[in-house]
């Protein structure tokens, strides 16, 4: 890889991250997109077959978001059962 592209790519990595932090989240995404998109040329095949193997990610990440979400509604209901049982025990004395 040149060094032009690596300065590329660090440089808009770099701005992404600040640009994020300062909130400014459609700049942070452009600059993003142009660092991949230098990485992208540099690394054809690689990102062929991510392109192929991204609807696969986008469904183990939604499987894993949906779990946390029964786990912590789970979570909710235990809690909230349990300070009802507390509340009700501190009633009766």
């Amino acid at each position: 890889m040149n060094n032009w592209k690596q300065a590329a790519i660090a440089v808009s990595v770099g701005a992404a991250v600040i640009l994020l932090l300062k909130g400014k989240r459609p700049a942070a995404v452009l600059m993003g997109g142009v660092g991949m998109a230098v990485l992208a040329s540099e690394y054809p095949d690689r990102f062929e077959r991510f392109r192929e193997e991204f609807p696969s990610y986008i469904r183990q990440g939604t499987g894993f978001l949906d779990l946390a979400m029964r786990i912590g509604s789970k979570i909710g209901e235990l809690a909230e059962n349990r300070s009802r049982h507390a509340f009700e025990e501190l009633g009766e004395y």
